[in-house]
């Protein structure tokens, strides 16, 4: 309660509630908790992990994984690791 009459910064009231509560479970009624990740810590790690996001989708509107060369080993992994459901060829 505290942060929320200390500023009207929406993006920090969900940072803060962040910390507090942990983001939950994405996929599943849990409401919160702190998901086990290998590479990040989401409370640390938040500011990182939304630009990853943001690449990501941009990798992913603009068809980069098809129409960039930087983009094919990145292609191939996730075509080899199941997180394409069909080849993109």
């Amino acid at each position: 309660m505290r942060i929320m009459t200390e500023t009207t910064n929406g993006f920090e009231l969900s940072e803060q509630d962040l910390k507090l509560r942990g983001p939950g479970d994405f996929f599943g009624k849990k409401q919160s908790g702190i998901p086990e990740f290998k590479v990040a810590d989401m409370v640390h790690d938040y500011r990182a992990l939304e630009t990853a996001r943001k690449d990501a989708a941009e990798i992913i509107d603009l068809n980069l994984l098809e129409t960039k060369e930087d983009y094919y080993q990145l292609k191939c992994y996730l075509e080899e690791n199941s997180f394409i459901e069909d080849k993109l060829d």
